[in-house]
C-alpha cells in the first residue's frame, strides 16, 4: 500500500490562495460599498487640499569658522580638556555650540519682537481666512508684553482716513495714528504702512503673547549639523508664507550674528571703560599740576627752566618714565585681583593691558571665553547642570592660575621699580645741587612730565583696543541665504489623494471584516470546515420562489441540479440495497430538514424509485403543512392503535406518482416514548420492504434526543446547517456525534446559500453557473434593482 504525505508547503501556498480569494471575493461582492467609500474619501481629500493652509520649506546654510583645531591652549592645555568648550568668541567656537545657540528661545524671542509676528493680518474669506504679508497695516501696542491675550480685530470700510474696527460689542471708526483702548487689552494704534496696496475690503487682525508665537516658530523651526566634517549648520522652518518665512530666517541669522559680534566686543568695552576711568583720574591730577606749575613761576619770577636744569629733567625722565609704566601695571594688576577675589561675581577682565606678556593674556583671554561660553549656555540651562558645573570648576582653576600669576608678575614689577628708584635717587642727587627754586620747579615739571607720559600711554591703549573693536567680524556668515520651496512641503497632493483611495478601500472592508468577525452565525464554507471534520454531502442555494416545490415546478433549475447532485452523492454512501432510510436533523428549526426531505425525495421518485417521506417531528409537525395534506392519521395513530397497519397512514402525493408521507399524525404527550415503541421498529422494517427510499423528517437534535433515538433506523443521517443562521457553536453537536458515532454515515448538508454572502469563494460544487441555457429563462433585472437586491 502506497503512502502519501502532503507537503506542508503546497498546504500554505493553497492557504495563502483561499485567502487572496477571500479578499477579491468581498470586495468584488460588495464592490458599490467599497466605490461609495472611495468617492466620499476622495471628495473629503479635495476639500482638505482646497481649504488647508499649504506650508513651504525655507531653508539656509551658515558657515561657522572652528578655530578649535589650532587651538589648545596657550598653557599647554588638552584639546579635550578645555578646548571642547567654546564661545561665539575666542579661538575655539564649534559648529554644534553654534547649533544650540540657535535654537536658544531669546534669540527667537528677538525675532518676533523686531518683525512683530506675534501679530498677524489676514484677507477675510467666505470659508477661511488667509494670510496677508506685507501687510498694508501696521499694530503698535501702548504697553508691549509678552503675554497679552489673543484678541481678533476686524477690519472694514478702508478709506484714507481710517477704518471700522469690530470686536465682539465693540463697534467703532478709527482714524490712522489714532489712540484706541481695548478692554484687558490695553491700548492700540492702527498706522498706514507706505507703499503697501490695501487690495482686500475686509481684513482680519489676530494678536497674540510673544511667548505663544515664539512656542509656535521653535516647532517648525529645525536646526542641524548634517556633516560633523565640515562646519555648516543647516536651518529649516516651515511656514505658510514663503516670504515671510525667509524674512523670519533672515532676521534670525542676523540676531544670531549680532550676538556674536556684542560678545566679542564685550571683552574691548571692559578694557575701553577701565582706561577710561584711568584717564579721568590722571587728567584730573595734571591739570592740578599744570596749575601748580603756573602759579609756583608767577610767585618765583621763573620765565624758564636753565639748560642745566633741562639736562637734569631729561636725565630723571627716562627713569620717571619706567617708574610710571611699572607703577601702572601694578595699579592695573591690583585691580584685577580685587576683580578675582569674589568668585561669585564673574565678569570679563581688561586684556592687552600687560604689555610683554603672552602668558598672562593668554591666561586672561581664556578665562573671558570660559565666561562668554557660560553665559550662553544658561540661556538654556540652569545653574546645577552638569555641563555649568564642570565650567564653573574650569573657571575656578583658571582664576586660581590667574592668581598665582598674578603674585609672579606683581613681584617682578616690584623687584623692577625698586631697581628703578635706586636709578631715579641717584639722578636726582644731582638736582639737589642746584638752588633750591629751581630745585622746586623742578620737581613740579617732573611730576608734570611723568603724568604726560602715563595719560599719552593711556590714551594710545585706548585707540589700540578701539581699532580692535571695529575688526572684529562674526565667527559665521550666510553661504545659502534662506530660501523657499517652489512646491509646498505640505499637503502632498499625492500622498494625500493616495492616502484617501486607501482610507477608501480600508473603510468598507474593515467594517466587512469586523462584521464577518462578530458574526456568530454560519457565513462561508470555511466555518464549516474548520469547526469539524463532518463531510458536506452537498450544498443547496437559497430558493427565492414562494414554495417548497423547488424541483416539482423547476426541475431543471440550478437548486434542481443541486438535488440531482446530492442524489448521486447517496450512491457513495447507501451502497447495499437494504440501506434506504435517509435521517434528516438540524441542530435547530428552520435550518430546511423539511425543504430538503421534500425536494430530495422528488428527485428521487424522478428516477422511478418508491419514495416515502416520514415526518417523525413529533413535536412541532410541519412536512405535511408544506405539502397541503390534513395531518389527521399517521404515525402517532399506528403507535397507539395496533389495529393499525402500514397502508392505513400512507398517503399518496400528488407531486409524483412515486412518493408517499406518513404524516406525524397527533402531537402526543410523550414523543420519546412514542419513538421507543417496539411498533416502531415493526413498522420501519416494513416499509423497508415496500419502498425503495424512506426520509425521515426528525426533531432538530439541538433541542431533543428525539432524533437519536431516529438514527439506530438510519442508514444515512443528513444533519441541515443553513447559512446566515446556524450559529457556530452548535456546529460542536455534530463534531461531537461524528467523534461518538452515534449516527451512521453523518454528513453535513448546506441549505439556502447566497453566493453574495461568500460561501465558497468561487470553488466548491459551483451550482448555479451554466444551467440558464437549458433551465428556465430568468428576466435579467435592471442595474439599480441588482443594486437593491443586494
Amino acid at each position: 500500500m502506497q503512502n502519501t504525505v502532503e507537503n506542508p508547503f503546497q498546504s500554505q501556498d493553497k492557504e495563502a490562495t483561499l485567502d487572496v480569494k477571500i479578499v477579491v471575493h468581498r470586495i468584488l461582492s460588495n464592490w458599490y460599498w467599497f466605490l461609495l467609500s472611495c468617492i466620499v474619501c476622495l471628495v473629503i481629500a479635495f476639500a482638505y487640499i482646497r481649504y488647508k493652509t499649504p506650508v513651504f520649506k525655507i531653508s539656509a546654510k551658515v558657515l561657522v569658522n572652528d578655530e578649535k583645531k589650532g587651538a589648545s591652549g596657550l598653557l599647554g592645555g588638552s584639546e579635550s580638556g578645555l578646548g571642547e568648550l567654546s564661545g561665539l568668541l575666542g579661538t575655539k567656537s564649534t559648529v554644534d555650540n553654534e547649533a544650540e545657540i540657535l535654537k536658544t528661545r531669546s534669540l527667537m524671542e528677538q525675532t518676533v519682537k523686531d518683525l512683530q509676528l506675534n501679530v498677524t493680518w489676514y484677507k477675510k474669506g467666505r470659508v477661511k481666512d488667509v494670510e496677508v504679508y506685507p501687510s498694508p497695516f501696521m499694530l503698535e501696542l501702548g504697553n508691549m508684553v509678552d503675554t497679552i491675550p489673543d484678541i481678533e480685530l476686524e477690519i472694514s470700510k478702508i478709506s484714507p482716513k481710517g477704518i471700522r474696527l469690530k470686536n465682539g460689542a465693540l463697534d467703532t471708526t478709527l482714524a490712522f495714528g489714532q489712540q484706541l483702548h481695548i478692554k484687558n487689552f490695553g491700548g492700540i494704534r492702527l498706522k498706514r504702512v507706505p507703499n503697501v496696496p490695501v487690495s482686500y475690503s475686509e481684513y482680519v487682525l489676530r494678536a497674540s503673547s510673544v511667548d505663544n508665537t515664539v512656542s509656535k516658530l521653535m516647532k517648525a523651526l529645525t536646526i542641524d549639523v548634517p556633516n560633523k566634517q565640515v562646519t555648516v549648520i543647516s536651518l529649516g522652518l516651515e511656514y505658510p508664507i514663503p516670504k515671510k518665512g525667509e524674512d523670519i530666517l533672515n532676521k534670525l541669522i542676523r540676531k544670531y550674528v549680532e550676538g556674536n559680534l556684542n560678545d566679542k566686543n564685550e571683552v574691548a568695552d571692559s578694557t575701553i571703560k577701565f582706561i577710561q576711568n584711568r584717564l579721568a583720574f590722571i587728567s584730573g591730577e595734571l591739570g592740578g599740576l599744570e596749575s601748580n606749575i603756573q602759579g609756583f613761576k608767577q610767585r618765583n619770577n621763573l620765565a624758564d627752566m636753565s639748560e642745566q636744569g633741562k639736562l637734569l629733567v631729561q636725565n630723571t625722565s627716562q627713569y620717571v618714565n619706567e617708574l610710571a609704566k611699572v607703577e601702572t601695571q601694578l595699579a592695573i594688576l591690583d585691580d584685577l585681583e580685587k576683580a578675582l577675589g569674589d568668585e561669585s561675581k564673574k565678569r570679563v577682565l581688561p586684556s592687552a593691558i600687560i604689555e610683554g606678556d603672552m602668558v598672562f593674556g593668554g591666561l586672561i583671554e581664556r578665562y573671558n571665553s570660559l565666561l562668554q561660553e557660560r553665559d550662553r549656555r544658561l540661556v538654556g540651562l540652569t545653574e546645577t547642570a552638569p555641563v555649568i558645573q564642570n565650567l564653573d570648576q574650569q573657571i575656578s582653576n583658571l582664576r586660581a592660575d590667574i592668581l598665582s600669576n598674578l603674585v609672579t608678575t606683581k613681584s617682578g614689577l616690584r623687584t623692577a621699580r625698586q631697581r628703578i628708584n635706586t636709578q631715579l635717587n641717584q639722578a636726582e642727587g644731582q638736582v639737589n645741587r642746584v638752588p633750591a627754586v629751581e630745585r622746586s620747579y623742578l620737581n613740579l615739571a617732573r611730576q608734570q612730565q611723568i603724568k604726560q607720559e602715563l595719560y599719552i600711554f593711556l590714551m594710545q591703549k585706548s585707540e589700540e583696543t578701539a581699532i580692535s573693536k571695529t575688526s572684529n567680524i562674526a565667527n559665521s556668515k550666510t553661504i545659502d541665504p534662506p530660501k523657499s520651496e517652489y512646491k509646498p512641503f505640505t499637503p502632498k497632493k499625492t500622498m494625500v489623494y493616495f492616502g484617501a483611495l486607501l482610507v477608501g478601500l480600508l473603510i468598507p472592508y474593515g467594517i466587512i471584516y469586523l462584521r464577518s468577525f462578530l458574526n456568530d452565525k454560519v457565513t462561508t464554507k470555511d466555518d464549516i470546515t474548520s469547526a469539524t471534520q463532518v463531510p458536506v454531502i452537498g450544498e443547496i442555494s437559497h430558493n427565492e420562489e414562494n414554495h417548497n416545490l423547488v424541483v416539482a415546478n423547476s426541475s431543471r433549475s440550478a437548486i434542481a441540479e443541486q438535488f440531482r447532485a446530492l442524489r448521486t452523492n447517496l450512491n457513495f454512501y447507501l451502497k447495499n440495497a437494504d440501506e434506504k432510510v435517509i435521517l434528516f436533523t438540524s441542530s435547530m428549526s428552520g435550518e430546511g430538514k423539511s425543504f430538503a426531505a421534500i425536494n430530495l425525495g422528488n428527485i428521487l421518485a424522478l428516477t422511478g424509485k418508491r419514495v416515502l417521506l416520514m415526518e417523525l417531528d413529533l413535536r412541532k409537525p410541519g412536512l405535511s403543512a408544506k405539502l397541503g395534506i390534513a395531518n389527521v392519521k399517521g404515525f402517532t395513530n399506528y403507535i397507539i392503535k395496533g389495529d393499525l397497519q402500514a397502508k392505513d397512514i400512507i398517503t399518496p402525493l400528488q407531486v409524483h406518482s412515486n412518493m408517499f408521507i406518513i404524516s406525524s399524525g397527533p402531537i402526543p404527550p410523550n414523543p420519546a416514548e412514542t419513538i421507543l415503541n417496539e411498533r416502531t421498529t415493526m413498522l420501519m422494517e416494513e416499509l423497508k420492504q415496500e419502498f425503495d427510499y424512506i426520509l425521515v423528517d426528525a426533531p432538530p437534535i439541538g433541542i431533543v434526543t428525539d432524533a437519536q433515538l431516529l438514527a439506530p433506523y438510519a442508514d444515512l443521517c443528513l444533519y441541515l446547517v443553513r447559512q446566515g443562521y446556524t450559529l457556530k457553536d452548535q456546529l460542536n453537536i455534530v463534531e461531537n456525534l461524528y467523534q461518538d458515532k452515534k449516527m451512521k454515515n453523518l454528513s453535513i448538508l448546506v441549505n439556502d446559500i447566497d453566493a453574495s454572502k461568500g460561501y465558497g469563494y468561487g470553488y466548491g460544487y459551483g451550482y448555479g453557473y451554466g444551467y440558464g441555457s437549458y433551465g428556465r429563462e430568468t428576466q435579467r433585472k435592471g442595474f439599480f434593482r441588482r443594486l437593491r437586491l443586494r
